[in-house]
């Protein structure tokens, strides 16, 4: 079994853990390498790939729905949407605040919600981070999220995913974005697995709205440690507006929070892989 298991974000619903290996793999050979001077085999990392489980039997080749601002449905979705305007305008003086003159509060039904979801999305279509994503891309995503976070055959089956991966040899667990969600809920349910290192990429752990809904649930503001962990690294690029919360350190203990530059594509997970940063802490839960 791998020394190494990545676990994905958002946005490989059509991939597989073979096609993922692709790229996934080499990226983070060569973070290793340019952080420590380890050479990884092809053979010591793996994919945990958990995309499909997002798609109902039978569905998968019909595509994205034509999804607009009147299928963002109130509460989770909504929530989100508006957490990652507000990390947009905070991050890009081209993205007016939600509170700014024009908008419209949450929370709302019907008509009201509607028209606040079509500020989000005009608000964030004209954001340096999200300008290349489509209303029905950015309404896909917030549904993956909700989906993982509210329904247990899915967070059942991506966390079977991940497990699958895991063998006597798997030594760190690295995650992205949504994936870090997933894997670290999957490390709380096996403390007996053998895994040393947890290295988390563009992680929006640290979201409240997230934060507070965790399996298992954080207690007194602090969340659990994740089973058998001893080292936790987390690096994150200051504008990657998907982790909002960008320091893990205060919500969950004694996480290393490591800044990173990932350029013009803030939340590329193999950016993420082929930084020294990233690689460093890999290599140092190989020991």
């Amino acid at each position: 079994m791998a020394r190494v298991v990545v676990v994905h974000g958002i946005g490989h619903e059509w991939s597989g853990p073979a096609l993922m290996g692709q790229d996934v793999a080499p990226a983070l050979r060569d973070g290793v390498r340019h952080g420590s001077g380890l050479r990884l085999d092809a053979d010591d990392v793996a994919c945990a790939f958990y995309g499909d489980v997002f798609f109902e039997e039978g569905t998968r080749n019909l595509g994205v729905p034509p999804w607009d601002e009147h299928d963002v449905e109130e509460g989770f979705e909504s929530e989100l949407l508006t957490a990652w305007w507000e990390a947009a305008a905070g991050a890009d003086p081209a993205v007016p605040a939600p509170d700014e003159p024009g908008t419209r509060a949450f929370p709302g039904t019907g008509r009201l919600l509607s028209q606040r979801v079509r500020s989000a999305l005009d608000a964030l279509s004209g954001s340096r981070f999200f300008g290349t994503y489509s209303d029905r891309m950015m309404v896909f995503a917030l549904k993956q999220v909700r989906r993982y976070m509210n329904e247990p055959v899915v967070w059942q089956e991506a966390r079977a995913r991940v497990a699958e991966e895991i063998g006597p040899d798997t030594r760190v667990v690295v995650a992205h974005s949504l994936g870090s969600v997933v894997a670290y809920e999957a490390l709380c349910e096996h403390p007996e697995w053998p895994v040393t290192d947890f290295v988390t990429v563009g992680s929006p752990l640290g979201l409240s709205l997230i934060f507070n809904r965790l399996s298992p649930l954080p207690e007194n503001g602090t969340g659990a440690w994740p089973g058998g962990i001893r080292r936790w690294t987390n690096v994150t690029d200051p504008g990657d507006l998907v982790a909002v919360v960008h320091e893990l350190a205060p919500r969950f203990g004694t996480v290393t929070d490591e800044p990173l530059d990932n350029g013009l594509k803030p939340h590329s997970l193999l950016r993420y892989l082929t930084a020294r940063k990233t690689g460093r802490a890999i290599a140092q839960g190989l020991g």
